[in-house]
């Protein structure tokens, strides 16, 4: 699922074998590891102090919070050429980020726990949303991708939104040189750099129109993206400040059920019926598996492709040499930042914090280790469900966890997450430069479609 600063990087290697090689293992300096981590939670600190504003549309409204202030400043000081970030300093804020971000899903999880005995009269609308997210894509942007002329790269660009595990299944099934996995690759790209700003105004303006019920957002935004899940959360929990909870804890649980269900789902319902569509749609708008107008005045003269992207664009970093004591020394930092940046947003420390950081770094901690031993299941799922199983009420450690990490913001302990997903954009502005247009708008059309529609589904049901 998370994971989105290196799926790029381990993609372009499995495909390129002379690029892979290039690729080398080393050890990051003290100066290295200072740099990233000082830069990282400067942005935050900064990001936090800049604040929120709220500018009413109409009856709609534009969040602009510490995550969007975040993400802009780190993408600012990553792509900017003055004094550019090397390969090896982006690799240690992928180690980061990797850790931060399953943080910042574990304090999610232990507000999922307590709030589970309220959650069973909307049991129905957890499970209808994912329908929701498993076939929005296919019905709604479909038909777009293939109007526009994108062939069978369509397929790849609507199936899903096009997280980590549909990229490492794509460029297994279909091989890195063919159209649906260079759609998927395209919308992944583009997700894993503007997804969470994209989501978190999608759902500011959605939330701001009052149309929907808070509960209905916060189940669509179970996408099986952390931060796209975190941006979306984060515009919310602003404009319904006395559900922030509760959103908090919807959201969570749907990104759950997503992560367990999703990717089958994806892989045996919606990538046959993306694929079954296709041939309809394309019929209907008279294209080719390549985009080309097969009839009418406006025939192509030539047989020019349009490419979603270059794959061999992205940049393969070094990769860092992760010993034991580097391991412990990151999530070390990964806690004190989060609590720091807990203080630093919520203005105020309580001595249980401490104890609260300790709980999460070590749910943290226990899902990598599961990770590890089963690597099917990637850490984000296994922290998701271990801190909710934790912090249910029927279990015996429910009193503790939830004592201690009541006072600490996921959002705050999570934010240095999106800073450095902003830093590591210099690695991807190449591809982003060859992406073509209508993959961009094909993506803002897949990521609305999927969020919509699991919003609709819902919102009939809770108002049933």
């Amino acid at each position: 699922m998370e994971n989105e600063s290196t799926a790029a990087v381990d993609a372009a290697a499995a495909a390129d074998e002379s690029t892979r090689a290039r690729s080398k293992l080393f050890t990051p300096t003290a100066r290295q590891w200072g740099a990233m981590i000082l830069l990282s939670t400067a942005i935050c600190v900064g990001a936090i102090l800049l604040g929120t504003y709220k500018i009413e549309l109409g009856s709609a409204a534009i969040v602009l919070m510490p995550i969007l202030w975040a993400v802009l400043m780190g993408a600012v000081i990553g792509v900017q050429r003055l004094k550019p970030l090397s390969g090896q300093s982006r690799a240690v804020s992928s180690v980061l980020l990797d850790i931060s971000i399953v943080l910042f899903l574990a304090a999610l999880g232990v507000n999922v726990g307590p709030a589970l005995s309220e959650l069973t009269d909307i049991g129905p609308a957890i499970l209808l949303q994912e329908v929701g997210h498993i076939f929005g894509t296919v019905l709604l942007a479909l038909p777009v991708a293939v109007g526009l002329g994108l062939g069978r790269v369509a397929i790849g660009a609507t199936w899903a939104i096009d997280r980590e595990s549909y990229l490492a299944y794509a460029l297994q099934k279909f091989g890195v040189k063919s159209p649906i996995y260079r759609g998927v690759f395209s919308v992944w790209l583009l997700g894993s750099v503007f997804g969470a700003v994209f989501v978190s105004l999608l759902a500011g303006v959605l939330g701001g129109t009052g149309f929907f019920d808070p509960r209905s957002l916060a189940l669509g935004l179970g996408l099986g993206s952390g931060s796209m899940m975190m941006g979306g959360v984060a515009a919310l929990s602003i404009i319904y400040p006395e559900s922030a909870g509760e959103i908090l804890a919807l959201a969570a649980l749907s990104n759950l059920v997503t992560n367990l269900v999703g990717f089958y789902a994806g892989v045996f319902l919606s990538l046959p019926l993306a694929q079954r569509l296709y041939k309809f749609w394309a019929k209907v708008f008279g294209r080719d598996d390549e985009g080309r107008r097969i009839k009418g005045r406006k025939a192509d003269a030539a047989r020019q492709r349009d490419r979603d992207v270059d794959v061999s664009a992205v940049v393969v970093d070094p990769e860092v040499r992760m010993k034991p004591r580097i391991w412990v020394f990151a999530f070390g930092v990964s806690l004190a930042v989060g609590l720091l940046l807990n203080f630093v947003g919520t203005r105020t420390f309580r001595w249980a914090d401490v104890a609260g950081i300790l709980v999460l770094g070590g749910l943290t901690a226990v899902a990598f280790l599961l990770a590890r031993k089963f690597r099917s299941v990637p850490p984000s799922v296994w922290v998701l469900a271990l801190a909710t199983l934790v912090s249910a009420p029927f279990m015996p450690t429910a009193p503790a966890v939830v004592a201690a990490t009541g006072h600490l913001d996921a959002l705050f302990v999570g934010l240095a997450s999106i800073a450095l997903l902003g830093l590591n954009l210099g690695r991807d502005v190449k591809a982003l430069k060859t992406l073509n247009w209508k993959i961009v708008i094909v993506a803002m059309v897949t990521f609305s479609s999927t969020f919509i529609a699991a919003v609709l589904l819902a919102e009939t049901v809770i108002n049933l």
